[in-house]
């Protein structure tokens, strides 16, 4: 069961915005689907959650975006738990291509009862199920996806490089 869980895909023409890029609200959906499918392959499909009565529910997002994607693009997406306590986990993305990063983000995700909808206490067979890979770890340093501060360098409002009106040569 891998630590760091990983996929590829091609970008479709369907996911490039009027700008010509891969549209943001595409980011996020691939950040979701990699979630459930990291977490079926270790061993926890949704449909068990939901047998249990329990779902994942996302708290917060965070996307930075650090280079445009454009169709026919490949893309290596990556994820991992970057922290797990008894009712929540942080879950760490990373979208590169050729080895160099187009973005990453995370999302803070809560566990709860179905029925109620409030946070409930993971069962421990879930925790074990999944191990927290540290900010300094060497798989992550070898994929070149070691934690860096968020930037922050920029005003609010001020677009990434690459990411104003005009589509930049690749």
């Amino acid at each position: 069961m891998p630590r760091i869980f990983h996929r590829t895909l091609t970008v479709s023409a369907e996911s490039i915005d009027g700008v010509g890029h891969v549209n943001n609200r595409e980011y996020l959906r691939w950040m979701e689907d990699i979630a459930v499918e990291h977490s079926a392959a270790q061993g926890w499909p949704m449909e068990r959650y939901f047998r249990g009565g329990n779902a994942w529910v996302a708290s917060t997002h965070f996307l930075e975006y650090l280079r445009p994607a454009f169709a026919g693009d490949q893309l290596d997406l990556y994820t991992w738990i970057g922290h797990l306590d008894r009712r929540t986990s942080v879950r760490r993305y990373a979208v590169t291509r050729r080895r160099k990063l187009v973005a990453r983000g995370e999302t803070c995700w809560t566990f709860v009862e179905l029925p109620s909808g409030r946070a409930c206490d993971l069962p421990a067979a879930v925790t074990e199920a999944f191990c927290v890979v540290p900010d300094d770890d060497t798989e992550l340093r070898s994929l070149g996806l070691g934690r860096r501060e968020r930037r922050r360098d920029r005003p609010p409002g001020e677009a990434a490089p690459g990411h104003g009106l005009v589509a930049p040569q690749r």
